[in-house]
């Protein structure tokens, strides 16, 4: 599922966190006496199936309110807000992602973004570049409990022990001892028994305190359902493709249910303007174009920040630095309820990433180094 190498775009940099493609926590200084609460749930944010306008609602157990998003990054604007996960973890909203950067670049892009005030980077063992990221954590100055680090495991490394090992191989890239979310890359559909395999290993890994978080990728509803009859421990997180053109209300709904985050993968929809197809580009788009004009914003910034007041975790990407500081500047205004149901109505239910059943380890296997 490698993504062409030429992308004619401004921002062919900035497609954000294919994390399905191929499909510490304190931000100094860290305000404690306003905790967020578990779980980050979106169900409530979703418009009805008709595309009905209403206003998402934020409940308080989930994430902070816009309110307070806004009034205190107004104040340090150096700060992403925290979702809680279902077991209690902080989490940074605002990660930053680094699909398709070549290892020899992931070590700038991401000391970058940690300048700029990111505290959540999320990386792939199948993206080899985890040696990159925790380069550029341990240049950065700051503590290890300061970044969140989250990665993933392939499908070449699923089953009991394959994934214990998958474990050890990222965390020796990463160059520490335990990691912050962890989680399955892919599900395997022709033989999710190997999948099962790998999520009790990410099982056994947090009950040995070596993560502290697991979760999945690219889970479909009858996926989730899947894992989750067996499941001792509730994903905390589903890392999917959402961005305004593919939305996975579904999908959505089904894991806030059950106390799992979605984390958008394409945020901004990046893989609408670089893979073969015919969505249009969401930067192009005239319903986002004016609110973003409305607001003195980039596109960019306005689907980062629907995202975010739909409760959501995103991982945008970029190798270039006005990119990078500019996906971080979406906490000074917010969307109003009109904004956030026209946003909405732009679903194509069309996937720009690769269908969830076409994932063979005959297609899609390939080795992972060692660290």
């Amino acid at each position: 599922m490698h993504e062409p190498a030429t992308r004619p775009n401004e921002h062919a940099d900035d497609t954000a966190e294919l994390g399905g493609g191929l499909s510490g926590l304190r931000s100094s200084p860290r305000r404690r006496d306003r905790a967020p609460s578990p779980t980050g749930s979106a169900a409530s944010a979703l418009p009805d199936r008709e595309g009905g306008s209403h206003s998402p609602s934020q409940n308080p157990a989930d994430l902070r309110s816009v309110e307070d998003m806004t009034e205190e990054n107004t104040q340090m604007t150096d700060q992403s807000p925290y979702l809680t996960l279902n077991n209690g973890i902080e989490m940074p909203a605002l990660g930053f992602g680094v699909f398709q950067t070549p290892p020899e670049e992931t070590r700038e892009a991401v000391e970058a973004a940690l300048a700029t005030g990111y505290r959540h980077i999320d990386t792939a063992a199948a993206y080899g570049n985890e040696r990159g990221v925790g380069n550029a954590v341990r240049n950065s100055g700051l503590a290890r409990e300061e970044v969140f680090l989250e990665t993933k495991i392939w499908i070449s490394d699923y089953g009991y022990d394959q994934t214990l090992h998958g474990f050890e191989k990222s965390a020796g890239k990463l160059g520490v001892d335990r990691i912050d979310l962890l989680i399955l890359h892919q599900a395997l559909p022709s033989d999710f028994d190997k999948t099962l395999g790998a999520y009790r290993a990410l099982e056994t890994l947090l009950e040995q305190g070596k993560v502290r978080a697991i979760g999945v990728s690219n889970f479909m509803v009858d996926h989730l359902t899947r894992l989750l009859e067996t499941a001792e421990v509730v994903p905390a997180v589903n890392q999917i493709e959402v961005h305004p053109y593919f939305q996975q209300r579904e999908v959505q709904a089904f894991g806030a249910e059950r106390g799992i985050l979605t984390q958008a993968w394409s945020p901004i929809g990046g893989i609408t303007f670089y893979r073969d197809g015919n969505h249009g580009s969401t930067l192009e788009d005239p319903v986002i174009g004016q609110i973003a004009e409305a607001h003195g914003k980039s596109p960019a910034q306005v689907m980062l920040r629907w995202h975010l007041q739909q409760g959501r975790s995103v991982i945008p990407k970029s190798t270039k630095p006005h990119r990078i500081a500019e996906n971080f500047d979406v906490f000074g205004f917010d969307l109003t309820a009109d904004e956030l149901a026209a946003i909405d109505a732009l679903d194509t239910n069309q996937r720009g990433g690769p269908e969830p059943t076409d994932i063979t380890l005959e297609t899609f296997g390939r080795p992972i180094p060692e660290a």
